[in-house]
């Protein structure tokens, strides 16, 4: 594994906040406005963590209307994959059906 590679994935999950964000997406799909509440931080807190994620190659998201719903990459190095699944899922989140952060 490229050890830069390496070095990002390892820093991006030494914080509490981004691996109860990893526990949560462990479920499925969650929308950007469910993890506010969740982790009990504001929402740029929130987009700085989901950020470094990404930036590691950990998660994706996608657009839906106004809202990013984000999700645990499937392809993913074998550290992450020793580290995922390590980490339990945190039944207590996920989407909130509500207008806030569905659109057709």
């Amino acid at each position: 594994m490229e050890l830069d590679l390496m070095e990002k994935q390892l820093k991006a999950v030494a914080d509490a906040n981004r691996l109860r964000i990893l526990a949560c997406l462990k479920k499925g799909e969650v929308c950007v406005c469910d993890f506010t509440d969740f982790l009990n931080i504001s929402q740029p807190a929130v987009s700085q963590h989901l950020r470094k994620l990404k930036e590691a190659g950990i998660i994706t998201e996608r657009k839906v209307g106004t809202w990013k719903h984000y999700r645990i990459q499937e392809n993913q190095t074998s550290l992450m994959r020793n580290i995922l699944a390590s980490i339990n899922e945190d039944s207590t989140c996920g989407c909130k059906i509500n207008t806030e952060c569905v659109e057709g």
